[in-house]
């Protein structure tokens, strides 16, 4: 049975988006690019050229289907890594992404989640959602300093600096959380596992710029949310994200670290 993909992807402002979104008959990921908050990363190429690279990487080595999730991240991590050894890959803000990646193989769904980018499934039980939210546990009273000022002000992009450096000294340790970055060990610390295809009636990959008018907002349920992407599909459900955001563009209801973030979403069915 082919599994049918329907995606897309859409930047939160003016700047490139940096989510990337891909599918395929067997294949749905979706990649976060992690925010550098306009400090410097060690990289002169940024995080959209990283997570398209890490994208197709990854898609390269899903080719094949007895390659397991995490083997194929660890070998596209290194991969990108080796794409630019002139950049400084040990500098702590190195390029980095939040990872989902769902896979339909004989009958039987994989997922691998890495960070705060789920993948949702819909069932006969209702709806299951697969995240790492180990970021949301580092540093809120840092967190906490961010979301008292509105968006768009010096305070809040000063603030916002403060707690992104502050992150980079425990991204990717023992005592922090993971995301892809150009180390393959990240691959390790990925939430995996797999489901029967007669237990899952439709699955949503997609970017915590889009699980937030569920998980956040909540300004609708996941069975809302999967019933727009069934009638209008991945684009009506980023523009009712949008038409929610813009109902608070300064983050005084919704304390956020951008007014619109990058949003992605692969919706899959068969």
């Amino acid at each position: 049975m082919i599994m049918r993909v329907c995606m897309d992807t859409q930047p939160g402002g003016a700047n490139p988006n940096e989510d990337w979104v891909a599918g395929t008959p067997t294949l749905a990921v979706v990649l976060d690019g992690l925010s550098t908050a306009g400090l410097t990363t060690g990289c002169r190429h940024g995080v959209p050229w990283y997570v398209a690279h890490l994208g197709g990487q990854l898609v390269a080595a899903l080719a094949d289907p007895d390659c397991q999730l995490s083997d194929a991240l660890a070998d596209a991590l290194e991969r990108v890594a080796g794409l630019h050894p002139e950049c400084d890959l040990k500098n702590p803000g190195t390029p980095s992404a939040t990872v989902a990646v769902l896979r339909h193989r004989d009958g039987i769904l994989d997922h691998l989640v890495l960070a705060d980018s789920p993948i949702v499934f819909e069932g006969p039980q209702g709806y299951s959602v697969i995240t790492d939210l180990r970021v949301d546990d580092i540093l809120p009273e840092m967190r906490a300093d961010v979301e008292q000022y509105e968006t768009h002000t010096s305070e809040h992009r000063e603030a916002l600096q403060r707690f992104v450096l502050a992150q980079r000294q425990v991204r990717n340790t023992a005592e922090g959380y993971w995301v892809a970055a150009a180390d393959p060990e990240a691959a390790e610390h990925t939430l995996t596992g797999t489901a029967s295809l007669g237990e899952v009636h439709a699955a949503a990959v997609m970017s915590d710029g889009v699980s937030r008018l569920v998980s956040e907002y909540e300004m609708a349920t996941w069975s809302e949310a999967f019933a727009t992407l069934r009638a209008g599909g991945p684009r009506e459900l980023i523009d009712t994200v949008r038409r929610v955001e813009a109902t608070d563009p300064t983050g005084r209801r919704w304390p956020r670290y951008k007014s619109g973030d990058d949003a992605a979403v692969a919706f899959c069915q068969w």
